[in-house]
């Protein structure tokens, strides 16, 4: 086998005996951000300033993107190619719980609806249907 590192001591080359091979790019947080092997297939990856995955494409085509809360950096929305989007919540003690696109849209409402108020002296508003 022939391996290959960056100065970060990332794998960047994986060569094994039969010719079969991988290599990886990074960030400059350690992240791969793409991959690709002797089978042609590849993948290239997206983060926010947290190292969260937010989008991940292949090259067969499959594409992903995530969204995370602030405060705690859950996962709070996944959507992939497929057409499959999920949304999710915490309960007290940080467990996930799936909700639905309206709850979803409800809380990121209430998230800009504070902090409009906050930036503002509005002293009366009316909540708009969703």
């Amino acid at each position: 086998m022939n391996r290959e590192y960056d100065k970060n001591n990332n794998e960047i080359y994986d060569k094994s005996l039969n010719g079969y091979g991988c290599w990886a790019e990074y960030n400059g947080n350690n992240r791969i951000i793409h991959f690709k092997n002797s089978d042609g297939f590849e993948y290239w990856q997206e983060y926010n300033e947290h190292n969260n995955v937010i989008h991940y494409k292949s090259s067969t085509g499959l594409e992903y993107w995530w969204k995370y809360d602030e405060n705690n950096n859950n996962r709070i929305y996944h959507k992939n190619s497929d057409g499959f989007e999920g949304w999710w919540k915490y309960d007290k003690d940080n467990n996930e719980i799936e909700i639905t696109e309206k709850e979803y849209k409800e809380i990121e409402f209430r998230k800009k609806e504070k902090e409009y108020l906050s930036r503002t002296k509005c002293s009366r508003f009316e909540i708009m249907e969703i």
